[in-house]
């Protein structure tokens, strides 16, 4: 449909109004729920934030009852519906245009920058063998904190696990990585940040074993095959496996 045009009393046609520029809009999910307008927070209650998660957390626009039924399961698909379009009336009335919708779908604005998606995508491309992507110690921050630590409902655990794993395999690749530049302080930091993720990931102590002995560091790679060793055996019953042995030489289960 074309636009309308204003008409000067002489018969000259103007432009249209440019349209209105909207202040953009970033959300974190990472370490904590946090929605920014133009570098000011903007302050919604924790049910609008539900609401701007899960759909942040979706890739496609979602049906609203669905919607509905996820946020409120305990609810009246009646109630469900009343209390959906409740917080969608309270997120417009906080003047942040976080949501687009029409009669039967609701999806996250494509002006809103979502920090875990941004993330997510730096981590495929650390990932890929084939890409050229330059890591520096500065990356590994951006992988060191879970997806809303603090909330425990079913639609977000099931993406906080997602994103864990991810991140756990990416700092193990930036510590590779590092290492292989001859970077040994930041790939022993990324190592021990995977190691804190998962304790008992044996993935993310062999990489450190690893780095230990590249830069000649013996005696910190067998300190370390011991502490994993006397903690494995402590919490599942079991020794390391004959691979991660071999890095720095047999021992016996601890005392």
């Amino acid at each position: 449909m074309a636009t309308r045009l204003r008409i000067e009393q002489d018969g000259e046609r103007l432009r249209p109004p440019e349209p209105r520029v909207r202040p953009p809009l970033d959300l974190t999910l990472i370490n904590g729920f946090e929605l920014r307008r133009a570098g000011d927070p903007v302050a919604l209650p924790f049910g609008a934030q539900r609401l701007v998660a899960f759909l942040a957390l979706r890739e496609h626009p979602v049906l609203r009852s669905q919607v509905a039924g996820t946020l409120w399961p305990d609810a009246l698909d009646g109630q469900a519906g009343a209390n959906l379009r409740s917080t969608l009336w309270r997120i417009r009335r906080s003047g942040c245009a976080a949501i687009e919708g029409t009669a039967g779908h609701i999806g996250l604005a494509p002006w809103v920058g979502v920090d875990l998606r941004d993330t997510s995508a730096l981590a495929h491309r650390v990932l890929d063998p084939a890409a050229r992507t330059d890591v520096s110690p500065s990356t590994i921050s951006r992988f060191e904190r879970d997806l809303l630590p603090d909330w425990y409902e079913d639609w977000v655990q099931a993406d906080r696990e997602r994103f864990r794993q991810i991140r756990l395999h990416t700092l193990e690749r930036l510590a590779e990585r590092l290492a292989e530049r001859g970077l040994f302080a930041g790939a022993i930091e990324a190592a021990l940040s995977a190691i804190s993720g998962e304790p008992l990931r044996e993935s993310a102590h062999r990489t450190l074993i690893r780095i230990y002995l590249l830069e000649g560091n013996k005696g910190e790679a067998i300190r370390q095959y011991v502490l994993y060793q006397r903690l494995l055996w402590e919490e599942l019953g079991i020794q390391p496996s004959t691979e991660l042995g071999r890095l720095v030489g047999e021992f016996g289960p601890p005392h």
